[in-house]
């Protein structure tokens, strides 16, 4: 943090906190007095004919008011507050956020852990294991592909056999821990937009959809140009670079010939989040093997 906003902080929590002291003093009203009792026992307010009495704050609520003050000063003095302090005891949310984790992490670790050496093919038909995955996946990966793991538009479906970086137990325990980033170019300044629609119309050549053949032929040539490195001369794809197939029915942002042409003309870009940092290697472990056990469903 600036030394400004470091002195401003300062400046602006001790400001407030000596103004409301100053209110509450500078108004303070010990007792009544006689005269107050003849000539001015009243506010001069007055709400639905209920006159309001300038009497003093009962003593207790006073110094409970005083107290707030008493306990903010010792507030500001344990914990970071004012600026950069940190406090007489150096406490932090990081640091209270991994003392629960390391609890946790004692709590459950003959649980997550009784699986860690078993192999991903064989948790994948463990039912007791998979209960565990489950709860994982609902955790942390339902929110984007879906409860039953059937994905939503722009995430994968993990319960079939097409895998854009490899469905192996390794790859998609890879893919969880490290995370997956996924970038198609956009095409439509370098094609133009004739170029768009000709290549849409070869990719629903190859995948068997209904097409213009004479477009078709002309998308081929530059298919051939400009998508063979990723895709492959076959349409069929590449797992290394997570290119996907476009020969089959399987579309992530869709397979309707305006969904094509929105993907080569605009590009697409995707990110799957990697886990590493928020799920022990034993979670991951055991995550892997649910997902793989949703794609062995379909077998």
């Amino acid at each position: 943090m600036g030394t400004f906003w470091n002195v401003w902080i300062i400046g602006l929590t001790l400001t407030n906190l000596v103004l409301v002291l100053w209110v509450l003093l500078a108004n303070r009203k010990v007792a009544v007095s006689d005269q107050d009792e003849e000539e001015n026992k009243t506010t001069g307010h007055v709400y639905d004919g209920i006159e309001e009495y300038d009497n003093p704050l009962p003593r207790w609520w006073f110094i409970m008011f005083i107290g707030t003050f008493i306990y903010a000063g010792a507030y500001l003095l344990v914990y970071p507050g004012l600026g950069s302090w940190p406090g007489l005891f150096g406490w932090t949310s990081v640091k209270e956020l991994r003392g629960h984790q390391q609890q946790a992490d004692a709590r459950y670790a003959d649980t997550f852990g009784t699986y860690a050496n078993t192999p991903i093919e064989e948790l994948a038909r463990n039912p007791e294991a998979m209960k565990m995955g489950l709860r994982l996946f609902a955790n942390n990966c339902a929110v984007c592909h879906g409860a039953d793991g059937g994905g939503n538009y722009g995430f994968p479906n993990l319960t079939d056999h097409d895998w854009l970086y490899g469905g192996t137990p390794e790859k998609i325990k890879e893919t969880i821990t490290l995370g997956r980033k996924g970038a198609m170019p956009a095409w439509g300044t370098l094609m133009g937009e004739a170029g768009v629609v000709n290549v849409s119309e070869y990719v629903l050549q190859i995948s068997g959809q209904e097409h213009d053949a004479a477009k078709a032929e002309v998308g081929a040539k530059l298919y051939a140009q400009n998508c063979v490195a990723c895709h492959g001369a076959d349409g069929k794809g590449n797992q290394l670079l997570g290119a996907p197939n476009l020969t089959d029915d399987i579309w992530l942002y869709g397979g309707e010939p305006q969904d094509i042409r929105t993907s080569v003309r605009f590009g697409r870009n995707g990110e799957m989040p990697a886990q590493q940092e928020l799920l022990k290697p034993d979670r991951i472990h055991l995550l892997a093997a649910y997902v793989y056990s949703l794609s062995l469903e379909q077998d």
